[in-house]
């Protein structure tokens, strides 16, 4: 019976070296908003138009006022039309209006809004018991608030192997 010798080193155990990073982060956010308040101020405008007719002010002139304009508002007098076409003929006449917002007299206060047309308010956040945490365990815990609060809890955990 022949007997066949293996190295040795084909049986020996070679160490596995790796880079190994092992971390681990948690966090709690609470956030409380201000108060907003956002206004556009919308201007005046005016049109006129049609066929078959005259367009006066008041005085049968032919011609369009230039109106007034008070805190910041166009007003464009009465218009008068009348059809210059022969009696029974078509004619047509359309006029639109669009009212400006009055200029305000003085700036508006913190918390309060222009009387404006286009108006977006958001009251300011209240904490009230808004709360939060992370445990050493890795437990987040959150406790909402009021109006306006975010409250953000997270953990990650990460492992690099290289």
């Amino acid at each position: 019976m022949k007997r066949l010798l293996l190295p040795f080193w084909l049986f020996s155990t070679t160490p596995c070296l790796a880079d190994l990073t092992h971390s681990i982060t948690s966090s709690a956010q609470l956030q409380v908003n201000a108060g907003i308040t956002q206004s556009e101020r919308i201007g005046s405008s005016y049109s006129v138009s049609g066929t078959g007719v005259d367009v006066a002010i008041g005085d049968d002139a032919g011609r369009i006022s230039n109106g007034t304009i008070t805190s910041g508002v166009y007003s464009p007098g009465t218009v008068l039309a009348t059809q210059n076409a022969t009696s029974g003929e078509s004619f047509s006449f359309s006029q639109a209006y669009t009212q400006a917002d009055a200029i305000p007299g003085a700036a508006v206060t913190t918390g309060a809004a222009a009387n404006f047309s286009d108006v977006t308010s958001h009251a300011a956040g209240v904490a009230s018991s808004l709360a939060g945490g992370v445990t050493s365990a890795g437990v987040v815990s959150l406790v909402a608030g009021g109006q306006g609060t975010v409250a953000t809890g997270s953990v990650v955990s990460s492992v690099t192997i290289k």
